[in-house]
This record gives C-alpha cells, structure tokens and sequence, in this order.
C-alpha cells in the first residue's frame, strides 16, 4: 500500500509488538496513532524509520522502560508529537538533546518529567506545549516566554513555585491560551501576555492585588484566578469586557470591596462567581446587562442586599448561589405570584435573614418541573470547549446531610436550599411541580403546616431536609415509595403518627426522626402501640427464633385480635409467625440496599 497516508489504530487495547515492515511499506505515511494501546516499546525503532511522518500519536503506550525522545531525530518533517502518559528517559530532555526541531504541537503530559526540559528551547516552530501532570520543580525558565509562535501553554498540575525574571517576563508572548493551575506558584500574580485569551491560574498561593494590567487585554475570555490568597478589591476595569469576558471566577480569595456595578448592554459574561471572600455592599444592578449569564455564586460574602427578584430578566440564568451572606427580606415577589426565573434551577440562598411565607404558586414554572435529565451525554455547566483546557462551574453543596463541593455541575442538576433563615407559614404544595429536583434543604426555618403530600411526585428526589421547623401532622406516606431518596429528616419539629416504612425511609438513621414527641415506628424504638420496637436481629438472633418460631406471637397479631376478635387475631398471629424469618430477612436486606445506595 505505498499510497497509504493515515494510519489511526487508537484505543484498541492491542498488546505485544506490532509488525512494522521497513519503510517501503509507505513511503507516504504522514500520520500514524497507535496511542492507548499496550504496544511494546519495540516498535519505536521502526516507527522512526517513516521520514514522512508529520504526525505521531503514541500517548498511553504502557511500555515497560522509559521512552527516548532522541529516537524520533530523523524524522525532520515532524510537526505534532504526543507522548503523554508514558515515561520519558530523563537525559532526552536536556538542552543538549536532539529532538524534532519543526515540532508545532508537543504533548508530554504525565511523562513523569521533574525538571523543565531545557531541550524545548531549540524548538522555534512550537505553538502548542502540554507538560502538564508531572512533577516539575523549581522556576519557570525564561526562555519559554520566547519562543516566538507559541500560542497555548499547560504548566498544570506540578510543583512549580515561581517564574526567572521581571513581573513583566510574560506580557510580550504571544501565548493566548495559559494553564498555570494547580502549582505551588506564590508572591504577586505576574502581568498576563498582552495577547492572552484564557488565564487559569486557580489552586496556587498566588498574594497582592488583581494586576490592572490585565485590564487592557482585550481579547481576554476566561479569567479563573479562584483559590488563592489574592487581597484588594476587584479591578472596576473586569466589567468593561462587553464582548470578549465569559467566565470570571475569584472564589475562595481575600477580596474585599464591592463588585464593580458597571456592566455594560450586551455584555458577554456567562460565570461569575465571587464565593468566599469578604466583599461588602450590594449586588450590582448592571448585571441585568448581561444577558448571556448562566451561573452566579456569591456565597460566603458580606453582601447586604434584598433578593434580587430584578435578575428574572436574564433569560439564561441556571443558578444562583448567595449561601451565607446578609441578605434580607422576602423572597416572595410583591404580588405573591411565582417566583418564576425562566431556567433556573439551582437556588442556594441558605444561612442569611430572608423572612416572609411562600405563595401557594410559588414554585409554579420552574425550570426544575420540565428539566430532562442528561444520562448520556453528561455536559456540564461552564463547559469550555478546548482540547486542553477543561473549565466547570463549581458549587458548595448542602446534599444528604453532608457539605460538599460540587466539582462539576450537570446541565440537568437542580436543587434547592432555603435554610437557615425565617421563612414561615406552609410549605406550597407546588413544589410538587418540581419532578427533576434532585435536593430540596428547607431546614432550620420557621414553616408550619404539614408537609406537602405533593412530595410524592417529585420522583428524581434525592434528599429532602425538613428539620428544625414547626410542621405537623403526619409524614406523607407517599414519601416511602420514592425510589431515590437516599437521604430524609424531618428531626426536631412536631409530626405525629407512623413512619412510612418505604424501602429508602427504614435504612434512615434514628436521628432523622428524632424531637417529634408523636412520631412512632421504624427506625424509632417508639411502635406506634405505645411500646418498644424490637432491636434489629442478629443472623445467629434469627436462627434461633426460627426454632422457636412456632412457640411465638407476633405483637401486632394480638394487638389485631383485640381490635377484630380473638380468632381472628389468633389467625394474624399465626400468619405473621409463617413469616417471621423471612420478614426478617427481608429487611436487613433492604438496610443492605439502602446503604449501597447512598
């Protein structure tokens, strides 16, 4: 086959060697990609006999000895390499190694590599360099920032701390696309290139002020600065981006200040999220401007505001985080109608001083009522569309009784939390509208009433806190036959009757039923005949009442006869005694289930 340009046997698990015939066998071979296989390193020789290839792909190849990147030397017209995940020989990578030098794209991703390979400053061609996931130490080499076509550079994920030269080194490369995540990287965040696109430098200890800098980086699209320990205020400047700017995110820094309230008509932020730093003030009214926002996260702040009822004029809002700040008021709109965003739905506004009742309609119209769930393709909020680079939006989440962080957020999430504030008056029952929602945290409030029967048809629910209310009355039987409820308390408030023993409600700890003086049943140790529950039964336990079955009456066939006869109680007891063992069995098995499935 002598005319054969493209060669793609990715992914195919193929082990051993391969047979490679000498380099007659195509004298047009210009792509080759044997990545994700189990080739033995065997093969590199013959490989580096192709003098036409341009394109070589042998990335995961889990070879049992360490590459050398000087094998590849002949081949001159070699422009993409990529060898991430296998092991690299060390001494290939030094500056006097000699290596492909019209190489455009090199990946060395998770190669092992613990010095910066000084060898790549030979290659002027390069435009794409991944060294990401490897444990390089030290100083980020000057040089790099001159080599004049380079355009993306991933340094993510090693244990770089600084960078040679001025804080300036950066601002004349032509890098557009910079990955400093996940370091060790401290002092004063250096000025970015004049011609940067996507800064992420999220994870690192990075102090001082925003750079104004970057205020005069035009093209700029996504700016992820988040979790370090930058002080200052935020730059005024970030809001004058009206059609570059997409994602800004600050999180977890020590910003004080307000957010700069100069957003202008049109502009194209889709992710802001300023969570867990100290800024003060109100929430800026110009982000009505930005019609294209998605995802807003305030949390963790100082902010001293109103709900924002106005930010329903962003057609596109999914989520809206203003956990722990010092927002006040109602959240029912003025004419007690739904609160109706148009797509949202994630709302945390837990741990602040929002007060009032909710409209019986307030749920009506939801996003979370129609949202198709995403069982394939799983796309997540923020998703940033590069081969190396991966953005998500990250939220702090209140979910079966347990603060996490939520790392990536699908498209088809949707949870509410109002705790911790003094919301009053009776649950609606349209939240039962909500059939997608996943997680509903209504805790630590004032609510009265019962608890909605309209539970029962939120089918995706996953965990449901009521507690530290005044409901009463009973717990909706319908509550049991929820299939993905892993997680239920309704503790400390004023519910009476039995607890449904639905599959996912008998495997809850004690503790989710716990300060209502009426609740009876299962996990209680309180029946609802004024009595003690029997403890759950030991496999030996079983056994022998098995050999003593016969010899004993169940409690509630007695309680039975009392109430429809003794004959007929005697004949419940019986029955029940039938089956007692496999009862029994049964429902350690459920507890097995429930446990597995949360």
């Amino acid at each position: 086959m002598p005319f054969l340009s493209i060669v793609d046997l990715t992914g195919n698990h193929l082990t051993g060697s391969i047979d490679i015939p000498n380099s007659s066998f195509s004298s047009k071979l210009e792509s080759l990609r044997l990545g994700d296989n189990e080739f033995d390193a065997q093969i590199l020789e013959p490989i580096s006999k192709y003098t036409t290839l341009k394109d070589l792909d042998l990335f995961y190849l889990n070879t049992s000895y360490p590459i050398d990147l000087r094998i590849f030397s002949s081949l001159k017209l070699l422009t993409n390499l990529r060898l991430s995940g296998n092991q690299l020989l060390p001494a290939s990578l030094s500056s006097r190694s000699n290596i492909p030098l019209n190489l455009e794209n090199l990946a060395l991703s998770g190669c092992g590599i613990s010095q910066f390979p000084n060898a790549l400053k030979r290659l002027q061609s390069l435009e794409l360099l991944d060294i990401s996931n490897n444990q390089i130490k030290g100083k980020v080499p000057e040089w790099l920032w001159n080599l004049p076509r380079l355009r993306t550079v991933s340094l993510a994920s090693n244990y770089l701390t600084s960078f040679e030269g001025r804080g300036d080194v950066l601002e004349n490369s032509s890098v557009k696309i910079l990955d400093l995540a996940l370091n060790h990287f401290t002092g004063p965040l250096p000025n970015p290139p004049l011609s940067i696109n996507l800064l992420s430098a999220w994870n690192n200890t990075f102090t001082g002020n925003i750079p104004l800098e970057i205020c005069n980086r035009n093209s700029l699209t996504v700016l992820d600065l988040s979790y370090n320990n930058l002080t200052g205020a935020i730059p005024q400047c970030l809001s004058n981006f009206r059609d570059s700017l997409t994602v800004v995110n600050l999180r977890k820094n020590n910003l004080e200040g307000s957010i700069p309230d100069m957003f202008h008509d049109g502009a194209s932020l889709r992710t802001l999220d300023v969570g867990y730093n100290q800024l003060t003030g109100k929430l800026p009214r110009s982000l009505m401007n930005c019609s294209s926002l998605k995802f807003v996260s305030l949390d963790h702040n100082k902010i001293k505001d109103t709900f924002p009822f106005w930010l329903k004029a962003l057609p596109d809002l999914q989520a809206l985080t203003l956990r722990s700040n010092k927002f006040y008021g109602p959240i029912s709109t003025p004419v007690k109608g739904p609160l109706a965003f148009p797509k949202l739905r994630i709302l945390e506004i837990s741990d602040n001083n929002f007060t009032g009742s909710l409209p019986p309609n307030f749920f009506v119209n939801w996003k979370a009522s129609s949202l198709q769930m995403d069982e394939g393709g799983r796309i997540y909020m923020g998703d940033y569309n590069n081969p190396y680079y991966s953005y998500e939006d990250t939220l702090d989440l209140q979910y079966k009784g347990l603060f996490m962080e939520q790392g990536k957020v699908l498209t088809s999430y949707a949870t509410i939390d109002f705790s911790g504030n003094k919301l009053e008056g009776q649950i609606p029952e349209s939240v039962g509208l909500l059939k997608a929602l996943i997680a509903l945290n209504l805790s630590n409030n004032l609510f009265t009433g019962h608890i909605p029967l309209s539970l029962e048809n939120v089918s995706e629910l996953e965990s449901l806190d009521l507690s530290n209310n005044r409901l009463s009355g009973t717990i909706p039987e319908g509550l049991g036959s929820l299939s993905f409820l892993a997680y239920i308390s309704v503790a400390h408030n004023q519910l009476k009757g039995e607890i449904p023993q639905g599959t996912q409600i008998i495997g809850q700890p004690k503790s989710s039923f716990e300060d209502n003086a009426g609740l009876c049943g299962l996990p209680l140790e309180k029946t609802c005949f004024g009595t003690s529950a029997p403890p759950i039964q030991t496999h030996k336990q079983e056994d022998e009442d098995e050999e003593e079955g016969e010899q004993v009456l169940n409690w509630k066939g007695v309680a039975a006869g009392y109430g429809l006869g003794v004959l007929l109680g005697l004949a419940i007891a019986q029955v029940i005694v039938n089956i007692q063992a496999l009862g029994s069995f049964r429902f350690l098995l459920l507890i097995s289930q429930c446990l597995s499935n949360c």
